[in-house]
């Protein structure tokens, strides 16, 4: 089990290269993270829905993706409250306090799916969420050492030296563990390294010495990490998801609080002539956008407030009268429509909101979550498409009469305007698909080119990312350990 001295300290992505490296040396891996907390979602060949990471790590190992890989999802909706699954399904809401109560009824079905993952496996690495160091919240813990003495599996940590404190993070943790714990520790891997790594080795034999734990690498930036999906929105902050080269097709996407399943922009960033650019809050939409693009949201009604608040629908009002295309996945095609309304308060106050009137179609929230994995194409350019669907609610209205996409086989999805610059889908990761990405942004520059076959760009990325950990890390000492 991976677990990291904090959040956002690259265990998923470690995990992914771990399990591309072991099975390309022969190895029957498979991934598991007990408790997830994450807006990215991905539908498993199982039915049912589970973290991103866990899909990408399930890929990595070229092995189907179960919902067992993550039986514990949650869903942020609010400061404090999240949407609860599992095992794939979701079984209702809770605040932080209530779900705290749940967990040691949960245990139990963690442990099942494990088993359920171990079947068939010769190894299977387990990522940790957030940090052991949190000892307030180990009474019932599931996610850390909780799961790890529940399942008897050993320990390695993770951490970011990148953040700066390393050193402290490691010794830190190891001061706050029970003895039993730190027992079942058997080292740590410091990630994110810049520079020569050899700069580090007084640092290391500093933390050996005050932690009793061995040092199983030192792995640096690695290049090929930048090209693979992020599950945090964290991975956001601060960046544009490309060069922003000028002359580059400029997408403009806000920054939602609630962003769901932003892993959609990833294909279109790594076009070489594409500038993805997240707009913050207190930023203005640019003028000189080809595209805007609204993604999903886990609370559509009350991102849909935000984008008012930042004056965000006043720039894409503008965006359009300038003749500008738009485009809104999910939450972003219901927040085009006229009305949006929620009268079960499924994400949170019954109530609804006008939407920003750019299609004329209506939605109503639903109980009812629609979930599977999709084919079809684009109902404009008939260029195939796949994706998932994972969304509440239903869009009627005139403009579905001009669906953007038509779903094998032969099912009608989202809405046109009339002069064809506004459209809207439910359809998640449909950018993926070359052919599709390719007239899309073919409509905003006529003449461009690409040779950009996204899904195996992803398995070389995995491929280099493996290679890279294999002369980082002791693999053969590792290896003991399991």
């Amino acid at each position: 089990m991976f677990q990291g001295t904090g959040s956002d300290v690259g265990k998923s992505l470690l995990v992914a290269g771990l399990c591309r490296l072991f099975k390309n040396q022969g190895v029957a891996v498979k991934p598991f993270k007990p408790q997830n907390m994450s807006n990215n979602a991905a539908v498993a060949d199982d039915g049912g829905e589970i973290g991103r990471a866990q899909a990408l790590q399930a890929r990595a190992a070229r092995v189907p993706l179960s919902v067992h890989m993550n039986p514990i999802l949650l869903k942020p909706q609010s400061d404090i409250g999240a949407q609860v699954i599992v095992q794939g399904r979701v079984e209702g809401t809770a605040n932080a306090r209530d779900y705290h109560k749940l967990k040691p009824n949960l245990l139990a079905r963690v442990l099942d799916s494990f088993s359920i993952v171990g079947d068939g496996a010769e190894l299977v690495l387990v990522e940790g969420a957030g940090s052991p160091a949190e000892v307030n919240l180990r009474d019932g813990d599931i996610a850390n050492m909780g799961f790890a003495e529940a399942a008897d599996v050993p320990v390695i940590l993770v951490a970011d030296i990148e953040r700066g404190g390393v050193i402290a993070s490691l010794v830190g943790t190891h001061a706050v563990l029970t003895e039993p714990e730190k027992k079942r520790v058997k080292g740590f891997i410091i990630n994110k390294f810049r520079g020569d790594p050899s700069l580090f080795d007084d640092g290391v034999r500093i933390i050996e010495d005050k932690t009793g734990w061995h040092c199983f690498g030192v792995v640096p930036f690695i290049d090929a990490a930048r090209r693979l999906p992020q599950e945090d929105a964290m991975a956001l902050d601060g960046q544009d998801r490309s060069t922003a080269k000028p002359g580059n097709i400029k997408i403009a996407v806000p920054r939602l609080s609630r962003i769901a399943n932003f892993d959609d922009l990833d294909p279109l960033a790594a076009e070489p002539d594409v500038s993805v650019v997240i707009i913050e809050p207190g930023t203005v939409v640019p003028v000189d956008a080809d595209l805007i693009l609204i993604p999903g949201s886990k609370a559509t009604i009350s991102d849909l407030r935000d984008v008012r608040r930042q004056g965000w629908d006043i720039d894409i009002l503008a965006h359009h009268r300038r003749g500008g295309q738009i485009i809104g996945i999910c939450g972003g095609y219901q927040m085009l429509g006229k009305r949006v309304e929620d009268p079960e308060g499924i994400e949170g106050v019954p109530g609804g909101i006008d939407g920003l009137g750019l299609l004329d179609i209506t939605t109503i929230i639903s109980g009812d979550k629609t979930l599977g994995k999709i084919t079809g194409r684009e109902a404009p350019s008939d260029e195939a498409i796949s994706g998932y669907e994972i969304h509440m609610g239903d869009t009627t209205g005139p403009d579905t009469q001009r669906p953007w996409l038509i779903l094998d086989p032969d099912r009608p999805d989202g809405a046109c305007s009339p002069d064809g610059l506004v459209k809207g889908a439910y359809v998640h990761g449909v950018f993926s698909s070359d052919s599709f990405r390719t007239a899309v942004l073919r409509a905003l520059r006529s003449d461009r080119v690409s040779h950009l076959a996204y899904e195996a760009a992803l398995d070389r990325a995995l491929d280099e990312l493996a290679l890279g950990l294999e002369k980082a890390i002791n693999v053969e000492g590792l290896k003991k350990q399991f």
